[in-house]
């Protein structure tokens, strides 16, 4: 199932692309005034969008790439592993309605934290988790975090995100963009023969 999830995975993102490379959307902006951004990487953004949708006082989620060298990356470079970049979310937040510390417990409890350059059925660099922070708040925030939930966790494995200062985060494809809601079925395949629900489920004990 896992192996048929990767390749249904890069059958939706080849027929997304059709034969010519297309190009990502480039790099973000500053958020607007009163507003600010959080990048966390995930494993596939495709599955970290939802969780913060619905997340009160979350204005926007764009899914992209960061933590790399090369500029401006399309998503065959990055999936190829050529240029340094994982897959990661920047969320715009209005911190009056949900602080970063919200935001952190909803990135733990939706990753595996205990693999290194991997997510689930999906494998490589460019999959590895991670918390890059905008600010020396943020990263206190990450630290402690982290730092708190190696105390509590309930599973045995070490933690192995990395926390790292934000490096240029690039927008990815549009097709990229909201694709749980423009491709509902086909994201629903992907996500469940993944395992990623039956994973976070081992890991965290079942959704409250």
């Amino acid at each position: 199932m896992k192996s048929a999830s990767r390749f249904f995975r890069t059958l939706a993102c080849a027929l997304a692309l059709g034969l010519p490379a297309l190009p990502s959307l480039g790099q973000e902006k500053p958020p607007p005034a009163g507003l600010e951004a959080a990048i966390f990487a995930g494993g596939c953004f495709w599955c970290m969008e939802p969780p913060y949708d619905v997340l009160p006082g979350v204005v926007s989620t764009t899914s992209g790439y960061t933590a790399g060298q090369t500029r401006n990356p399309t998503y065959q470079e990055v999936s190829a592993g050529r240029t340094g970049h994982t897959e990661a979310v920047r969320v715009i937040y209005d911190p009056k309605k949900v602080s970063f510390e919200k935001l952190l417990e909803v990135f733990w409890r939706n990753i595996d934290p205990t693999v290194k350059d991997r997510q689930f059925c999906d494998t490589g660099s460019h999959y590895r988790s991670g918390i890059y922070y905008l600010s020396a708040q943020q990263k206190q925030l990450a630290e402690q975090s982290r730092a708190a939930l190696e105390k509590t966790k309930p599973f045995k494995a070490p933690i192995v995100t990395e926390i790292l200062a934000a490096a240029e985060f690039w927008a990815a494809e549009e097709y990229h963009q909201d694709y749980y809601k423009k491709n509902p079925v086909r994201y629903k395949l992907y996500r469940n023969g993944c395992g990623r629900d039956a994973r976070l489920e081992e890991l965290w004990g079942k959704p409250k």
